[in-house]
């Protein structure tokens, strides 16, 4: 039996949110001053657009009014997506990440930046980009390697396809 409320909310919720077709992520329950915040997080495979994320919402709300999991007084309702340097903590986020220039915390130390290019049951294998004028190069990355991920916003990457196409 689940002890704490954000358990008891995954417990209520999840169900409801994968019904949308979309995962949960996160659940978060902050209290400032005398307001509750009920944060969650929603995403799939291919994202989850405006009105996703409206239907979803509505749907937890109705869920939340009917059951007393959010317990007596007001409290506000968030629902959002991971957002853009979302950390990657599941392998399906790894999976979602493809294409994309991760911060790797290696668990020897040290970091890397590189583009996840492929993703299996046992890790990553990525492209390291080159530096002053030099190649990209290949690197493997099992997931036991990894103590932490985090997606970056990329501002000017170049688009390849659009290049090899012109």
């Amino acid at each position: 039996m689940s002890t704490t409320q954000s358990e008891r909310l995954r417990e209520l919720l999840e169900p409801l949110v994968a019904s949308q077709g979309l995962d949960l992520e996160e659940i978060e329950v902050d209290s400032v001053g005398r307001k509750r915040v009920l944060r969650v997080v929603v995403d799939s495979d291919t994202g989850a657009d405006l009105d996703q994320i409206a239907d979803v919402s509505r749907a937890l709300s109705a869920k939340l009014d009917e059951t007393d999991a959010m317990g007596e007084g007001e409290y506000t309702l968030e629902v959002g997506t991971p957002g853009a340097e979302r950390l990657l903590t599941e392998h399906r986020h790894y999976v979602r990440a493809t294409d994309r220039l991760v911060k790797f915390q290696l668990a020897e130390g040290g970091e890397l930046v590189a583009r996840i290019l492929k993703v299996d049951d046992e890790g990553v294998d990525t492209e390291v980009p080159g530096v002053k004028g030099r190649k990209a190069t290949a690197r493997r990355l099992a997931f036991d390697d990894i103590a932490r991920a985090r997606v970056q916003v990329e501002f000017s990457r170049k688009d390849n396809k659009k290049e090899e196409e012109a």
